[in-house]
């Protein structure tokens, strides 16, 4: 697949073009998170709204607030397509035919629509909810964010000539192409796309996935984007998120209550998918105090994805855990997908792969030869390793831009629970800067959780 990206881009439409082309461009994990809901908790009202953490970007002064309230209407008017329902029903994912329930996606055709948003701008930033039925809002995360990202991204190339254009995406694909060298070929690796939420555009993502199963081959797991795992005949990769927890322990009567619904949200959604799709992401409420406390039929889970602690600390924890508990983690399966980019995918890989050199601290695994110098190697894999490949893998225009500046670097952008049913939501995190929720909750939720293993970090993206 061979894009003009930089001719696409000098003749985009821009008023009519749509960002969000089907209601299937979104992650996977959102459309295994809809059929739980609509499951579980058919009834239940959530909000859910914008935070801009690179609060240096104004965005509502870059980005004229009616093209946004368009791009927003214009999703709000999808609905799903029958070859699209029909393809949900009949493929395989991760092994498993009918992932789906038939009654689901009647539903899904029947009855879905999205909920109203409201929007302005406040101090040069977006004010953005979504309020409704839980049902009815929790896809927007996803289709908002990319809709940001893009229009971003779009009134940064107005500014840009036609040859400047085509220097910007020369570099990017240089860019690219310099990371997956590093990347094809090693042994064992196993990387994923999980960029949609912060991609630089539709169009862009479509080329750095179909360049990766191209170029990378087996290394190249599957995309997070369930539109392009459609039209590209590629696995769809994803579980759920934080979303979940967030939403349970906002629900709870009482603080003993708050504390245990992390584990009640993983025994329905065990019930929910019949044993399948296990995968832990403990780090909602703190990842050392959720293991701490976690009942043991948790360690039969297949594994566990790290997404707010150093994914080094965080998969020793994880292996600590599982050995203690009788479990071989050489069984299980580890995911990092906080701020990956080439060199920590291939440090985590080396390091629990068990290509570990005696008195080489994996902070040293930063240059490809360490990993490809088989001499200096323990073969012995700890855990099996992937990588969710976000924000850097579909954004990473650093650098690129021709004009100098910053304009094209990705943004720190969520779309984050506000309540459940009324109640205040809050997220810990195990990086505090990644905390949401008023301060007063937050507070709340650190006495009946409690801060073990807990630390201050960057975020990048």
């Amino acid at each position: 697949m061979i894009i003009n990206l930089a001719r696409r881009a000098h003749n985009h439409n821009w008023e009519v073009d749509p960002i969000t082309r089907s209601l299937l461009d979104t992650d996977f994990y959102k459309l295994l998170m809809l059929q739980f809901i609509w499951k579980c908790f058919p009834k239940t009202n959530a909000s859910f709204s914008l935070i801009n953490r690179s609060i240096e970007v104004r965005l509502g002064d870059l980005i004229g607030v009616d093209e946004l309230r368009e791009q927003l209407e214009q999703t709000k008017r999808l609905r799903f397509r029958k070859s699209e329902l029909i393809w949900l029903a009949g493929n395989t994912f991760y092994g498993r035919r009918g992932m789906f329930e038939p009654a689901f996606l009647e539903w899904l055709e029947r009855d879905f629509r999205l909920s109203d948003f409201e929007l302005s701008v406040r101090e040069g930033q977006f004010s953005l909810l979504f309020r409704g039925l839980w049902t009815e809002t929790t896809m927007w995360e996803i289709y908002a964010l990319s809709a940001i990202s893009e229009l971003k991204t779009r009134a940064t190339l107005k500014q840009l000539s036609e040859f400047e254009l085509d220097i910007l995406y020369a570099r990017a694909k240089t860019k690219l192409w310099g990371k997956m060298e590093r990347l094809r070929g090693v042994p064992g690796l196993k990387v994923s796309d999980f960029g949609t939420r912060r991609r630089h555009s539709f169009l862009w993502q479509e080329y750095v996935v179909k360049a990766m199963s191209d170029v990378l081959g087996s290394n190249f797991s599957g995309t997070s984007n369930t539109y392009l795992a459609y039209k590209h005949d590629l696995e769809a990769i994803g579980t759920n998120a934080h979303e979940l927890p967030m939403a349970l322990a906002a629900m709870a009567k009482n603080d003993e209550e708050m504390k245990a619904s992390q584990y009640r949200l993983l025994e329905l959604w065990q019930q929910t998918y019949q044993g399948e799709l296990l995968i832990l992401l403990p780090d909602t409420f703190g990842t050392t105090q959720f293991l701490r406390d976690a009942p043991d039929w948790m360690a039969d889970w297949t594994g566990q994805r790290a997404d707010s602690k150093d994914p080094f600390v965080a998969g020793d924890e994880y292996i600590a855990w599982l050995e203690k508990r009788g479990r071989d983690p050489r069984e299980k399966l580890f995911i990092a997908s906080d701020s990956l980019d080439v060199d920590q995918i291939l440090g985590l890989h080396a390091y629990f792969s068990g290509r570990v050199c005696d008195g080489v601290s994996p902070t040293n695994f930063v240059e490809a030869k360490d990993f490809l110098d088989e001499r200096k190697w323990i073969p012995e894999r700890r855990i099996h390793f992937s990588a969710g490949w976000g924000t850097l893998l579909t954004n990473d225009f650093r650098g690129c831009n021709p004009r100098g500046d910053s304009g094209f670097d990705p943004l720190s952008l969520v779309c984050k629970l506000n309540d459940a049913d009324g109640r205040p939501a809050v997220k810990l995190s195990d990086n505090f800067e990644k905390a949401l929720g008023s301060p007063k909750e937050i507070e709340h939720y650190q006495r009946v959780f409690g801060l073990a293993g807990v630390a201050r970090a960057p975020v990048v993206t």
